[in-house]
């Protein structure tokens, strides 16, 4: 009996000793999302310019030269593709912004949710975006990020771009959207990220509902 207790005793510690190597810290996981994140940047030659230089170059981005700036405040990295046709939003103003968008899981390099592929525009995600002042809030109204995640929260990493980007729709010929390209530390996220601690790539474009 004292020999089959010393066993289950001896399997108990075992079990606890390789419960507590594969539990990971939230520092830990932090430290892998960095190594992640410049891995990336490493292997697809990303040039990272300043803010400073990006206001230098009227808030844009060579794309290519593939520069992506790094906003110090958010820790996000941001890539202008196009600034888009339109202009900004407007202060005190509720819009509707259509988005199509990729989001590419960096740590596990994969692709994990899209709606490119969508055929009409009320399949596309769509937001309420309000700018008061300086600060700019956001509620998703459909699609498959809100159906995915169980929220109506917009990323943080969604609004960001809004600062330098215009939102309008195409009327004369020539005219574009606007398109950006960004890799996301998890704080900037959606909500799965946020908890599980890891960084995406996304490619949007957004453009005004009417």
């Amino acid at each position: 009996m004292k020999k089959s207790l010393n066993v289950w005793l001896v399997l108990l510690v075992a079990v606890l000793f390789m419960s507590c190597n594969s539990y990971e810290t939230y520092g830990e996981k932090k430290e892998k999302e960095r190594n992640a994140i410049n891995a990336y940047i490493r292997e697809q030659g990303i040039t990272v310019i300043t803010e400073s230089q990006f206001k230098q170059q009227d808030s844009t981005t060579n794309v290519e030269k593939n520069e992506y700036v790094y906003l110090t405040k958010s820790g996000l990295y941001l890539q202008i593709v196009r600034k888009g046709c339109g202009k900004k939003l407007e202060a005190n103003k509720s819009v509707g912004i259509l988005c199509r968008f990729s989001e590419y899981n960096i740590l596990q390099d994969s692709l994990q949710l899209t709606n490119l592929y969508a055929s009409r525009s009320q399949s596309l995600d769509k937001m309420n975006v309000t700018r008061t002042g300086s600060t700019l809030t956001g509620s998703f109204v459909r699609g498959i990020i809100m159906s995915a995640y169980g929220t109506s929260t917009v990323p943080n990493a969604f609004l960001i771009p809004l600062n330098y980007v215009n939102i309008g729709r195409p009327e004369e010929e020539g005219d574009e959207i606007a398109k950006v390209k960004m890799i996301v530390p998890h704080t900037q996220g959606q909500s799965d990220a946020m908890q599980k601690v890891y960084p995406c790539l996304y490619t949007l474009t957004m453009m005004r509902e009417d």
